[in-house]
């Protein structure tokens, strides 16, 4: 039987529950654990596939086509594992299965409540990946803060789990915050009573306090912590604010977070965790070699977790190449073809980011126009790759109204356009091109170069795809569809030869990245950026010498 672990939050969010989870299931797995995450969210959203960007950041996509939350990106970065649809559950999700439920007949009559059905649903699934196997240990990861009203049927259900599973295979970990106060120069301990005395309240008594802070924690405060939140003083764990997410799992196994959890769970205690590639990789981060600016184009850059997976993207393919990647966010709206040049000339690369609707996009297209001009490099995701598509339509082609449909329905060159199957669908969630589809790259191709192979398996989420009618006049100017679905023949990346790399592809590679397997295509385009930075340095060298003569 599974064990099950639960991580809770208390006095603000955005804490780093996830980043915890994560880390402390990291160090489970390199104990030699089998060890899933999953997220339950709050929120009345069946999932975060309808979201506004700027309302909850990324929308993570998984292997088999569920639209969740950002935090199952950490999980498959740490853990190197893919997650599911069974790994996010939403109050929405939840709901919508009692009431089809109740609709059907199921309960019998009874009057449906919120004790026991919706909590014995949100307990059903909680227990459901325990339930085949292939797990040791369960982490669920209980979004928003204790003291939220939308939370309390969760809490009611760990409540009622820890009863029922007992308590040496079951434990919480609750997330706090303990503030330092600068004009006092002190840490402060009562946000912390107070939020494990409610959670206590509630009937759910943590096992585990980790504190987020930005000063260390001296003895006698955490026995201070440990006293009033009645916990034993190892278990009242440091989490100081770090350079790197990616250094919270060396700080969490200093602290022997991932011991205190055995020890409770009554599980072996052996070896240490080996993280030799993980401390390889964090080497490679701290000490780089070389350093390049990347532009990323979007429309949401004002929240950093928008582009959450794009970012961390990045983080690994840097590593990888011993090489500090800068990243510039230019918002696609602030794109003139007058400002262009002084917007992206310091440049080494520039990516274009997905995203839906029409603001921005003529902001794109000159930034994408710039980069096929100039041979900066140039990667382009999903909407970047259908704007490249655009741009090409327009400035070689010279089909000066060729757009996507999705911004001119009346285009006379539709060169992006609405897949067959999407043209009858109204209901916006969960009905696009989702997850997992295949991808056949041309031998001979800069995709294939790319990959080492010419068979791929790539994540989607779009509703729009490259419009086959016009792809023999693209190939005949010179853009060539690379790779392709071998079932519909949609393609799926486009490529310019002769360009340093001028890449689109139709999937999202950001989402399979992680620190052991970076994605190939980020990999590829930081190389191509840092021969680009060395080649501007040493013409701007000689320039110099030039001028010193």
């Amino acid at each position: 039987m599974a064990k099950y672990i639960f991580v809770t939050g208390g006095v603000t969010s955005s804490l780093g529950k996830g980043i915890i989870a994560a880390s402390l299931a990291k160090l489970l797995q390199a104990r030699g654990f089998r060890v899933t995450i999953q997220k339950f969210d709050p929120y009345i959203n069946v999932d975060p596939g309808t979201l506004n960007p700027y309302e909850h950041g990324e929308c993570y996509v998984t292997e088999d086509g569920a639209e969740t939350d950002l935090d199952l990106g950490h999980y498959e970065r740490f853990l190197n594992t893919p997650t599911s649809q069974a790994n996010n559950v939403t109050t929405g999700r939840i709901y919508q299965t009692v009431i089809n439920k109740e609709r059907e007949g199921a309960y019998l009559g009874k009057t449906v409540q919120v004790i026991p059905h919706i909590t014995d649903e949100i307990k059903r699934r909680i227990l459901l990946l325990g339930k085949d196997g292939k797990y040791d240990i369960v982490i669920t990861e209980l979004g928003g803060t204790v003291g939220d009203i939308e939370s309390l049927p969760y809490i009611e259900a760990v409540r009622q789990l820890q009863w029922e599973l007992g308590e040496e295979d079951c434990l919480v970990v609750h997330l706090t915050l303990i503030p330092y106060l600068r004009a006092a120069k002190e840490l402060k301990t009562k946000p912390t009573q107070h939020s494990v005395r409610l959670l206590s309240e509630y009937g759910v008594h943590p096992d585990i306090i980790v504190c987020r802070t930005e000063e260390p924690l001296y003895r006698d405060l955490k026995k201070k912590i440990a006293l009033f939140c009645n916990v034993q003083v190892d278990a009242v764990i440091e989490a100081n604010d770090v350079a790197t997410i990616y250094e919270v799992p060396l700080e969490m196994m200093r602290e022997k977070l991932d011991v205190s959890v055995l020890k409770r769970l009554n599980l072996p205690v052996e070896k240490e965790p080996e993280l030799i590639k993980w401390r390889e990789f964090l080497d490679k981060l701290k000490y780089p070699k070389s350093k390049v600016t990347i532009g990323l184009i979007g429309k949401y850059v004002e929240l950093q977790d928008a582009y959450k997976s794009i970012l961390e993207s990045f983080i690994h393919a840097g590593s990888l190449n011993e090489c500090k990647v800068v990243v510039q966010n230019i918002h696609s709206e602030h794109i003139t073809p007058e400002n262009v040049c002084e917007k992206l000339k310091n440049l080494d690369g520039l990516l274009v980011a997905p995203g839906f609707g029409h603001r921005g996009i003529e902001g794109k297209i000159i930034a994408i126009q710039y980069a096929r001009e100039n041979l900066l490099p140039f990667f382009g995701i999903c909407l970047g790759m259908q704007m490249s598509v655009v741009e090409y339509a327009r400035n070689v082609l010279g089909w000066k109204d060729a757009h996507s449909v999705e911004m001119n329905p009346d285009t006379a060159h539709p060169v992006i356009n609405l897949m067959e199957e999407q043209k009858k669908i109204t209901a916006k969630g969960g009905t696009m091109r989702l997850g997992a589809y295949s991808c056949e790259l041309a031998p001979a191709s800069k995709a294939a170069e790319i990959y080492g192979k010419t068979t791929i398996s790539e994540r989607h989420r779009h509703r729009y795809e490259f419009n086959n009618d016009f792809l023999q006049q693209f190939e005949a100017a010179g853009l060539v569809a690379s790779g392709k679905n071998p079932e519909s023949g949609l393609v799926e990346i486009i490529e310019l030869p002769g360009h340093p790399f001028f890449v689109g592809s139709q999937f999202h590679p950001e989402l399979k990245s992680t620190v052991e397997s970076p994605a190939p295509i980020f990999v590829s385009f930081i190389k191509a950026a840092k021969q680009y930075a060395e080649s501007k340095n040493g013409k701007a060298k000689i320039a110099e010498e030039k001028v010193a003569q």
